[in-house]
């Protein structure tokens, strides 16, 4: 007979609590519970640090609101997004209700975690994951999925300061692939005007993360974008990467769009051509380039879908950075003069 417990942000409990009330198991960090329509997830960035990786955590807020970062399931090799990493995928799909808890210190006399509820999630449905270069129990790199959370319509999330990101001990530079890292939307349900329950039920109905559909396009189209100019790139013979940089003393990792290693260009990719897009991609390029091998003969161009007003034009000419936008038939200002 299952117990009762309810979910409260802010609530103490145990893994066993809630698998004598939900009906999943205790031992991993991502736990389904089917009969429950629920999926718990376990979060304990300290115990990353172990392997070398510092991405769980609350990460600073983005343009589309607070974000918490969650290293998915698989200590050795590739992590696939399958199995329980594939239940968070679905989730939305199959009308399952994610649900965040964080290590909460030991239980007295005992080896067993305490969990603090932090609320109910939602994968972001443009950008469900990033996928980051770390290593495993076994010491080799591998990559790993980082789940990006958002808190679900009606939640209001009890994290606290404890909950950042920690920050980096050490600088690191990977080399890492940006067809992985592309963007993969989840799949929503087909009744996705469902009405959301008051937030004192602790439980939505079809939850999705609160963003608009507009910016979702954005996150999507930018995607996209990368995607079709390194297939370009790569149709003229082009090697591209992309890069994962750490710096010690800080949370979180710095993570350009694309680079080109065989012209030695980085690209910055937005999914809007406005001067507020063009202005932040200037900046992101002036900060990512003092952390690239080589910086000093690196070049930087900005990537947009379509061409800018000749003054922001102007103005990327003045910092002295290219140019790149899609057209119809093809990409105009590459190559790069």
């Amino acid at each position: 007979m299952l117990t009762t417990v309810d979910l409260v942000p802010g609530l103490v409990t145990t893994r066993d609590a809630i698998a004598a009330a939900f009906g999943c198991g205790t031992f991993q960090g991502i736990e389904p519970a089917d009969g429950a329509g629920k999926v718990f997830v376990y979060s304990d960035p300290s115990a990353g640090e172990e392997y070398g990786y510092t991405f769980d955590g609350r990460a600073e807020d983005d343009e589309f609101g607070p974000l918490y970062l969650y290293t998915g399931a698989g200590a050795k090799g590739d992590q696939k997004p399958s199995d329980r990493n594939g239940s968070l995928l679905t989730a939305s799909q199959k009308n399952r209700e994610i649900h965040l808890f964080v290590a909460h210190g030991k239980v007295p006399g005992s080896g067993a975690m305490r969990q603090r509820y932090i609320g109910q999630m939602a994968l972001d449905p443009a950008q469900p994951y990033d996928v980051r270069r770390s290593p495993g129990r076994d010491g080799e790199m591998r990559n790993v999925l980082v789940f990006r959370f958002r808190p679900a319509p009606g939640t209001t999330p009890a994290w606290t300061e404890a909950d950042k990101q920690p920050k980096a001990t050490k600088s690191t530079f990977e080399v890492t692939d940006p067809e992985l890292s592309k963007p993969v939307p989840v799949v929503l349900p087909k009744q996705s005007g469902a009405k959301v329950k008051k937030t004192e039920q602790h439980s939505t109905s079809q939850t999705i993360a609160d963003i608009p559909a507009s910016k979702r396009k954005v996150l999507l189209r930018e995607g996209e974008l990368v995607a079709a100019f390194a297939e370009h790139l790569a149709d003229a013979g082009h090697k591209t990467h992309s890069f994962q940089i750490t710096i010690a003393g800080e949370p979180g990792t710095l993570t350009p769009d694309l680079y080109d290693a065989t012209e030695h260009v980085l690209y910055e990719a937005k999914g809007l051509t406005t001067r507020s897009n063009v202005r932040m991609a200037i900046g992101q390029l002036a900060d990512y380039r003092r952390h690239i091998p080589e910086c000093k003969t690196l070049r930087v161009a900005v990537l947009l879908p379509s061409a800018p007003t000749p003054d922001v034009q102007q103005l990327l000419t003045d910092q002295n950075i290219g140019l790149v936008y899609q057209t119809d038939d093809g990409f105009v200002g590459w190559p790069l003069v």
